[in-house]
């Protein structure tokens, strides 16, 4: 009797511990791999940031006036004509992070330029590849995906990220990708094939914004932005602004954490010592969003979308030779397209 007690003990406990077990991977499963409880002042409703993540743009004062370039400034600039993304280039992926990893992204991204980027992209692959932009560039621009979480994702690639990610993918109204100078030097050419990344991914919970760059605003005042989901009035676009770093430290092609190889000048627009003036990659995105209807950045789920954790990455392809004439043109002060 004493033996089939202690057996019917055990069982009841085994039972007992599995359902306990299978609760906690399900809610670990329901967070996902980056799970966290939706806590903090700008939790919000499933798929959606707290309305205290955004901002009416009549509140944000203008910036400040640039300082004046120097002498020895290269003061031109490059638009690279690659659409805005008609040809539908959407995947959970990120090369320049997590190359090789499916999905490792767990969020979606939209792209311009190479067509065949993906995790498993190589230079070879990237090389060989067709682009949407017009003079054949062949370097590839991505970011997060800004969704309507009112209107239900209806399209595969608008199903696909999960993760607390859902709803309507906007597209983008406008896209311009455009190079700049350094405001105090002559610049020198990206070498091939590097990678690049602004902005932070983790921004909600990195406990500071040290890497937080990218800015959101409206089209009728480009003198304001702000790190908030813009309220705008209406008739007027909802505006991102991803700046890239441009000093390079002359020797690798990505670094530590992604970021070591190439730094951010300062605010007076010097590199940091043993780096060089590179071609300053910027990114414009704007969007048709009504007036009173709330968007949400596509994000980790502990990052609960919100607007801090906007970012972008590159991985430059262009020839040596297109990059030669972006150079030339900088350098020279004109303004060119391609």
């Amino acid at each position: 009797m004493g033996n089939e007690r202690r057996l019917l003990a055990l069982v009841i406990c085994l039972v007992l511990g599995g359902g306990l077990g299978a609760a906690v991977l399900g809610a670990s499963r329901a967070a996902g791999p980056h799970g966290g409880a939706a806590t903090g002042p700008h939790a919000g409703a499933a798929g959606r940031p707290s309305p205290s993540a955004s901002v009416d743009m009549r509140d944000v004062p203008p910036a400040p006036p640039a300082p004046a370039p120097a002498a020895d400034a290269s003061g031109g600039s490059v638009v690279v004509d690659c659409g805005r993304g008609e040809q539908g280039h959407y995947n959970e992926d990120n090369l320049v992070v997590s190359p090789g990893l499916r999905a490792g992204a767990h969020h979606t991204h939209a792209y311009v330029g190479n067509l065949s980027t993906d995790a498993m992209s190589t230079d070879a692959s990237l090389d060989a590849a067709a682009t949407s932009c017009a003079g054949g560039d062949r370097s590839t621009y991505y970011w997060p995906v800004l969704r309507r979480p009112d209107r239900p994702g209806r399209r595969p690639y608008e199903l696909a990220a999960g993760h607390g990610n859902a709803g309507e993918i906007l597209r983008e109204a406008s896209v311009r990708v455009e190079f700049r100078g350094s405001p105090v030097s002559k610049v020198v050419a990206m070498p091939r094939f590097l990678r690049a990344v602004t902005g932070d991914a983790v921004a909600h919970t990195a406990g500071d914004d040290t890497d937080v760059r990218a800015r959101w605003g409206c089209s009728g005042s480009p003198d304001r932005s702000t790190t908030r989901y813009p309220r705008c009035p209406g008739g007027e676009r909802v505006t991102r602004t991803l700046v890239f770093p441009s000093c390079w430290n002359g020797i690798d092609t990505t670094g530590e954490a992604h970021r070591s190889h190439l730094l951010f000048p300062a605010g007076n627009g010097v590199c940091p010592p043993d780096t060089f003036p590179v071609p300053e990659l910027r990114v414009s995105l704007a969007y048709e969003v009504p007036p009173g209807v709330a968007v949400a950045l596509d994000s980790f789920p502990e990052q609960r979308h919100s607007p801090k954790t906007d970012h972008a990455m590159f991985v430059n392809v262009m020839t040596e030779r297109q990059m030669d004439e972006l150079v030339a043109c900088l350098n020279e002060g004109r303004h060119c397209r391609t």
